[in-house]
């Protein structure tokens, strides 16, 4: 064979290579499977179980009318809040449903949709324990335990507000809680909504004493990096039910009533 051929041959075969996508956007194995994986944590409203342990919340009726729209079924996988952005990385799952802050450090990690909704961290606090404070800037003393998640948005904000106290960072929203209901633990700082709720259950021993948030912050779906088609579907999903209404009343639901309580238990 002539060898300049052969040689003009190899070199288109590797242009081709090269411009070639390495491999299909996860967009299109979500719609050949017929499946879209989703990644949720237990936080309420976000993500709870029902009386009879199924999963409810804004984020299973969020990622359930995503499925709807795309023509396929949600899949829920359910993990500990610091397990869940390798498991994005590591390609367990499609998606994070919409509860998660967008911060700097998360962007590094993962890809964001449009915006969802502003949320913020609120403060709860063991109203036996805390009934000589006063002021915020109190609780910020080595002799105040403060609680929290691991790996939350809430997490930094403790770290940012409350250096010098002795903070106390556990892997599930039960622990965390336990804290400060058996009376272990001064403060509880987690999302304005689970701390509201966290007083309801518990307004004998739990107190709110801030009732707006101490620092917002941005909710968004989360994807992992590169996956730009499946990015673009969600954003225009987000502009799409925003328009219509379907995601602040669905989130209105939520996080503006107690309606659905009853569903949690007889």
């Amino acid at each position: 064979m002539n060898r300049s051929k052969l040689f003009r041959g190899t070199f288109l075969l590797v242009i081709v290579c090269l411009c070639s996508p390495s491999g299909a956007d996860v967009l299109d194995d979500i719609l050949d499977r017929g499946t879209i994986r989703v990644a949720v944590a237990e936080f309420v409203p976000w993500t709870l179980k029902d009386k009879n342990g199924e999963l409810i919340g804004f984020e299973i009726d969020m990622a359930r009318k995503i499925a709807a729209d795309m023509g396929v079924e949600a899949e829920f996988e359910v993990y500990v809040w610091e397990d869940i952005i390798p498991a994005l990385e590591k390609g367990e799952i499609d998606i994070i449903a919409g509860g998660m802050a967008i911060t700097p450090a998360r962007a590094l990690r993962v890809n964001f949709s449009r915006p969802l909704a502003t949320s913020g961290v609120g403060l709860a606090t063991n109203t036996r324990m805390t009934r000589d404070i006063t002021k915020l800037e109190q609780l910020d003393n080595p002799d105040i335990v403060i609680t929290t998640v691991k790996d939350t948005f809430a997490y930094s904000v403790a770290e940012l507000l409350f250096a010098k106290a002795n903070l106390r960072v556990y892997s599930t929203r039960d622990l965390a809680e336990q804290e400060i209901i058996e009376g272990r633990a001064h403060a509880y700082l987690a999302s304005m909504a689970e701390v509201r709720f966290l007083v309801l259950k518990n307004e004998a021993v739990v107190d709110l004493p801030i009732s707006e948030p101490l620092v917002a912050n941005k909710e968004a779906i989360a994807v992992r990096k590169g996956e730009q088609q499946l990015l673009n579907f969600l954003d225009a999903w987000v502009t799409a039910r925003q328009a219509d209404k379907w995601l602040p009343t669905t989130r209105d639901y939520w996080f503006g009533t107690l309606d659905w309580l009853s569903r949690t238990s007889d």
